[in-house]
C-alpha cells in the first residue's frame, strides 16, 4: 500500500536531508552520495540510519 502523498513530501533522509521516493517496500534517498534505503514494515517507514540498507 503507498504512503500517502503528503507524507511522502515532509519525509526527508536523516543522514544528508535528501527527498525521499517510493520503491517497493523501501523509501530510497535522492541524494547523489547516500542513497540509503529505509524500510517500511507494516506501511511505517522506519527512518533510523542503523535500519537502513546501504546502496551496492
Amino acid at each position: 500500500m503507498p504512503l500517502e502523498a503528503g507524507l511522502l513530501e515532509i519525509l526527508v533522509c536523516p543522514a544528508c536531508h535528501s527527498p525521499l521516493k517510493e520503491q517497493d517496500t523501501e523509501l530510497i534517498c535522492t541524494g547523489q552520495n547516500c542513497g540509503l534505503a529505509y524500510p517500511v514494515r507494516d506501511d511505517i517507514p522506519v527512518l533510523l540510519v542503523d535500519e537502513a540498507r546501504r546502496p551496492e
